[in-house]
């Protein structure tokens, strides 16, 4: 099934379309194969050339851009819920997340690049070209691909980099301990303590780095935790309720349909 504007693929030279048209529209990622692009963000200007992926985030504006003459790229376009549906991996999008806010033009050599040169050929495959009965779905399995490449990219670079900023870590660090904890511990206060740190500031630095909340950030990863587990259907609801630390079935309900749009009875009969 396909759902119109959830994803976009276009080359700049044969669609005579650049990204900045859809820039705070969509998630942009822009293969640059020739040519120059500048843009800023309020805190540096960054330039693009042949063999670089340039990654706008929806909620870091763009100023200023520019291309020249000979300016050649591909790029691709997700929406904001389509990537939350197909995203993966919570930790890695978010490393990734706070490492392109400030380093959104990724240098791209070797295998990297071909790799990275593959998934948009796969991209506009499935995109522009045949059309898949579950193209959704297929489109989905792509994005997850391509972000798996590309956290492998930026990975390396993260390794070579100290996040000086203390919010960052702290964020960071908010992530982990969510990763470890989220299937019994939903209250923001539970990762404040641990964080050494009061409930609102650490809100208020999830605000600043990702626009979202932590309680947000709490139910997005106990979503996904719910979202396995209910997939196992050698788990029964009441065994799930318990190893989530519910304190009756009727919460464990309210709080999965809440963050699931459906109950888990409906989620389940939803799974093919």
């Amino acid at each position: 099934m396909e759902t119109e504007g959830f994803y976009l693929i276009y080359t700049t030279r044969t669609d005579n379309l650049f990204p900045d048209t859809y820039r705070n529209q969509y998630h942009v990622h822009i293969l640059v194969h020739a040519g120059e692009m500048r843009f800023a963000t309020k805190r540096k200007t960054f330039n693009a050339h042949a063999n670089d992926l340039v990654i706008w985030q929806m909620t870091t504006p763009m100023l200023n851009i520019s291309y020249s003459d000979d300016f050649d790229a591909d790029f691709l376009l997700i929406s904001n819920e389509f990537l939350g549906q197909f995203n993966p991996e919570m930790v890695y999008a978010t490393k990734g997340y706070v490492f392109i806010k400030s380093q959104p033009v990724i240098p791209l050599q070797g295998d990297f690049l071909e790799v990275i040169n593959n998934d948009f050929r796969q991209c506009w495959l499935r995109i522009r070209k045949k059309k898949h009965l579950f193209q959704d779905e297929a489109v989905g399995c792509l994005l997850q691909l391509l972000l798996y490449d590309m956290w492998n990219v930026i990975e390396e670079e993260l390794d070579k980099t100290e996040i000086d900023d203390n919010a960052s870590r702290i964020f960071l660090k908010f992530l982990f301990l969510l990763e470890e904890h989220c299937k019994t511990e939903r209250e923001v206060q539970f990762y404040s303590e641990k964080l050494c740190i009061v409930p609102k500031y650490l809100s208020e630095i999830c605000r600043n780095i990702s626009g979202t909340p932590a309680s947000a950030w709490i139910e997005s990863f106990t979503a996904n935790e719910l979202r396995h587990l209910l997939s196992n259907r050698q788990l029964t609801l009441t065994d799930i309720a318990d190893e989530m630390n519910f304190s009756s079935m009727s919460f464990f309900s309210r709080y999965a349909k809440k963050v699931l749009g459906v109950s888990p009875t409906e989620f389940r009969k939803n799974l093919t």
